[in-house]
């Protein structure tokens, strides 16, 4: 089954950018979506951003303009740019993928915004 392996994240104050990543242990354009889900204490989870194998992305609503979904196909990784960050995006950021019907999800980083 294929695995993910995230990195980033981290504390860093409102306004500050902070790069996460995910690599998955297969190619990543045999994947049929990438992208992450956050959660933050007492909130639904809510999508962050997904971009699916022939490109497309979406974005959660209260991330658009301010974040960015990537692939590196020579890196085999996806990667989540997040600008202007607010205190409402501390959470737990989860990198999601979906590989032959099947949904996975990675271990999870912490992402902690200060005012």
């Amino acid at each position: 089954q294929v695995q993910l392996v995230e990195s980033g994240g981290g504390l860093v104050q409102a306004g500050g950018s902070l790069r996460l990543s995910c690599t998955p242990s297969a190619s990543i354009f045999d994947l049929l979506v990438i992208g992450w889900y956050r959660q933050a204490p007492g909130r639904q989870r809510e999508l962050v951003a997904g971009m699916a194998s022939g490109g497309e992305i979406t974005y959660g609503e209260s991330v658009k303009g301010r974040f960015t979904i990537s692939r590196d196909s020579a890196r085999n990784t996806a990667f989540l740019q997040m600008n202007n960050l607010k205190t409402e995006d501390t959470g737990v950021y989860y990198c999601n993928a979906v590989s032959n019907g099947i949904a996975i999800e990675g271990q999870g980083t912490q992402v902690t915004v200060a005012s």
